[in-house]
């Protein structure tokens, strides 16, 4: 059993910053793979990030080279750096993990959202 906890939500004005972070508890060891995702009102959710335990990233293309994502296993925290936040970034974001290293996410935080004014 995981458990994961999102914070540093907020509202932001536009070209601001925020970092989120997550903090897992329970069997972290199952985690392979790390993420954030994020989902709009009347969009699909999307995964915005995501780290495997050998570090490799991925990033969707609307946030490329604004946000960064990091992992610490040792701490079992994940951290999303947001930087010049745009409106279309206004969203709840969800950390997630993943078993696998590819598959779909097996655990879910409860979301936290994120607010960037115009």
């Amino acid at each position: 059993q995981v458990q994961l906890v999102e914070s540093g939500g907020g509202l932001v004005q536009a070209g601001g910053s925020l970092r989120l972070s997550c903090a897992a508890s329970g069997s972290t060891g199952s985690i392979n793979r790390m993420g954030w995702l994020r989902q709009a009102p009347g969009k699909q959710r999307e995964l915005v990030a995501a780290i495997t335990n050998g570090g490799s990233r991925n990033y969707a293309d609307s946030v490329k080279g604004r946000f960064a994502i990091s992992r610490d296993n040792a701490k079992n925290t994940a951290t999303l750096q947001m930087n010049n936040l745009k409106p279309e970034d206004t969203a709840v974001y969800y950390c997630a993990g993943d078993r696998s290293l590819w598959g779909g996410w097996d655990y879910w935080g409860q979301g936290t959202q994120v607010t960037v004014s115009s």
